[in-house]
């Protein structure tokens, strides 16, 4: 008797406890205005459990904001994470309070960056945080992990800008052998026009209205498409040729906190054979390539649940390797 009672008094302890522990999760669902860089800036904070690592993710474009999509691809993840959306300057919600006083340079954003990890750090009381960036993100995301690992739990680019002329030189190959086979001479004539690097914003412009037909977006032909896009290369034309000098085979040859490369098979942006390249020539003890083989540029639309259940992986391999 007694032991079915000592039985049923650590099952009612446990549930209790359990309970206890759910109780004490504190939802978090908050938007910021953080002074970064001399500015205002927006972050927008989601996550199920207060108590959970902080991810921060470091959108493309430049100038595109991840907010009105976050919730594809971070629903589950925010049982894991203290998710963490941040509008850059110049960007969204973030331009909406002001604008840039200072000249856009890669610099500019990349200390921005160094300050948002630190603030984050600070406010959640942690000592490293999980990086995630998409596409020109990884300008900001390789800074962060090559200066800063000690700050950086696991640092995850997605489809990351590892040398910009080389792609372009790649998948401008691909896209006049695409023209030809098509028997598409209008494109035939101006992708003949294009040399790289892209000196011009006309160059730039051709390229890529080109490369979104060849890959599917709707709308490219269009004159509106045009106007809108010479409007985006007024701010971020000049920011795109000053990175576009660099490359992460000089810049970041070693790496020496966790990486994870998310990398879609049909990427023809920042180019899959390229990031490849870069993969097996990094100086790295913890590394990864994860291919999508379902996806372009843009994994986290087209594989998003595939995206939360790596990195939620991540996150478990990681705890088992510290314990």
């Amino acid at each position: 008797m007694k032991k079915v009672l000592i039985i049923l008094m650590f099952i009612t302890f446990s549930v209790e406890a359990k309970s206890s522990i759910e109780n004490h999760k504190i939802k978090i669902d908050t938007t910021e205005i953080v002074q970064i860089g001399g500015i205002k800036q927006f972050i927008d904070i989601k996550g199920n459990n207060k108590e959970n690592p902080i991810l921060l993710i470091l959108h493309g474009g430049p100038g595109r904001s991840l907010l009105q999509f976050s919730n594809i691809f971070t629903d589950k993840l925010r049982n894991e994470f203290t998710i963490v959306n941040w509008d850059q300057r110049e960007t969204s919600k973030t331009l909406d309070l002001n604008s840039s006083p200072n000249l856009l340079t890669v610099s500019l954003f990349q200390q921005d960056a160094v300050e948002m990890v630190k603030y984050l750090l600070k406010k959640f009381n942690r000592k490293k945080i999980f990086l995630i960036s998409h596409s020109w993100g990884s300008v900001m995301g390789f800074y962060l992990a090559k200066n800063y690992p000690e700050l950086i739990s696991a640092y995850i680019p997605i489809s990351p800008v590892v040398d910009c002329d080389e792609s372009s030189l790649l998948s401008l190959i691909e896209l006049k052998k695409w023209a030809k086979n098509e028997k598409m001479d209008v494109a035939i004539e101006e992708l003949n026009t294009i040399n790289v690097p892209f000196k011009t914003e006309t160059y730039f412009f051709l390229f890529q209205k080109w490369l979104f037909v060849h890959n599917g977006v709707d709308g490219v032909l269009n004159e509106d498409f045009k106007k809108n896009y010479y409007k985006w290369m007024e701010t971020w034309f000049p920011i795109w040729k000053e990175n576009a000098k660099s490359n992460l085979f000089q810049t970041a040859p070693e790496i020496k906190c966790p990486i994870y490369f998310f990398v879609g098979k049909y990427d023809n942006q920042t180019h899959f054979k390229i990031t490849k390249k870069y993969f097996k020539a990094l100086n790295a003890e913890n590394k990864k390539f994860i291919c999508f083989k379902e996806s372009g540029h843009t994994i986290f639309n087209t594989e998003s649940d595939k995206v939360q259940e790596e990195i939620i992986k991540i996150k478990s391999i990681l705890k088992l390797n510290i314990q």
